[in-house]
């Protein structure tokens, strides 16, 4: 599978209109082919069962370096897999993305892939740290999103808490942020935390809820309905 071949099968997929609409909604200065997400599963599904790990990094590489929407999320479908090994390569790619990031869509597409590879070596935590403090906000958004599967598990072992407890230092220190995505990426951590912990989640928003925006002490609430309303 060149990459050529790769594209056209991704403008193939096309809908009539969609690029334009993709274009006002994401914002984002791209070329947008109007490849809807299903279409895109269904490509990258089949690549992967075709394709060697060595060939899907040289194709998820190639595709990202287009700066074209949906081969950018295509790139990131290719790598977002449980079972990578050796994965070291598919990290270092993955990161080398993460400067790039400038719109949700792609960046949440990224973060699920190397949300994988933190789950299958939870030390690259240490990479992700550094995002925290980046001048970046996509970067710094990051370090949260990539890190959601340590809201979920329903039986965590004393790692996973102390992961989660890390992780909770690092929101508490997003909370002076004024920016709305970093906002909602806190409520957003809190929210799918609150499902599995909700403790975790009243104990962060009794100390750290009135220093966050409204809007995101609300979200970040969403499941604990004896929290007091924003």
């Amino acid at each position: 599978m060149t990459p050529e071949a790769a594209l056209d099968a991704l403008r193939a997929r096309a809908e009539p209109g969609r690029a334009e609409g993709s274009a006002a909604y994401h914002k984002a200065p791209r070329v947008y082919l109007g490849t809807p997400n299903p279409a895109i599963n269904d490509l990258t599904a089949a690549w992967r069962k075709t394709l060697s790990l060595d060939d899907r990094i040289t194709l998820a590489d190639a595709l990202w370096q287009t700066d074209i929407h949906e081969a950018r999320i295509a790139a990131a479908k290719l790598l977002t897999q449980a079972r990578i090994r050796p994965d070291d390569a598919v990290w270092a790619l993955i990161l080398s993305w993460v400067p790039d990031f400038d719109a949700w869509a792609i960046a949440d597409h990224a973060c699920s892939a190397g949300a994988r590879r933190l789950q299958a070596d939870p030390s690259r935590l240490d990479t992700v740290e550094t995002w925290t403090t980046s001048p970046q906000m996509w970067t710094r958004r990051a370090a949260l999103v990539m890190t959601l599967p340590w809201t979920k598990q329903n039986f965590p072992s004393d790692q996973d808490l102390a992961i989660r407890d890390r992780i909770l230092g690092w929101a508490a220190s997003y909370v002076p942020d004024r920016d709305w995505f970093i906002q909602k990426s806190i409520a957003w951590w809190l929210r799918e935390l609150s499902k599995h912990d909700a403790e975790r989640v009243r104990a962060f928003l009794d100390i750290h809820g009135p220093g966050m925006k409204a809007f995101a002490r609300k979200d970040a609430a969403k499941y604990l309905p004896d929290q007091p309303p924003a």
